[in-house]
């Protein structure tokens, strides 16, 4: 089953306030990071579970992908990975 990608405005917006911070300091390093979080994110087509399960959620659906010390969570109900956010590992709550 093919599936396509699609951001929430939240997953989009999360991506741009990740560029703008890190491009603070380095605008090559906010190219390079955003370049590989979208990158990984294009993989999901060809393997939807490759994330991991995320464990607070119990739910086979709901998954995590880590790109440096960003965690991309995202859903896969029927034929749609949907990217619902993209979080740094600190503001993770354990």
């Amino acid at each position: 089953m093919a599936h396509r990608i699609v951001w929430s405005r939240r997953a989009f917006q999360d991506l741009e306030a990740i560029s703008d911070y890190i491009a603070a300091d380095s605008q090559a390093y906010a190219a390079v990071v955003v370049r590989s979080i979208v990158h990984q994110v294009k993989l999901l087509v060809r393997f939807p579970r490759s994330g991991r399960k995320v464990p607070e959620f119990d739910d086979e659906d709901i998954r995590e992908l880590v790109v440096y010390s960003y965690s991309i969570i995202y859903r896969l109900p029927a034929d749609e990975i949907v990217i619902s956010s993209v979080i740094h590992g600190k503001r993770i709550v354990q």
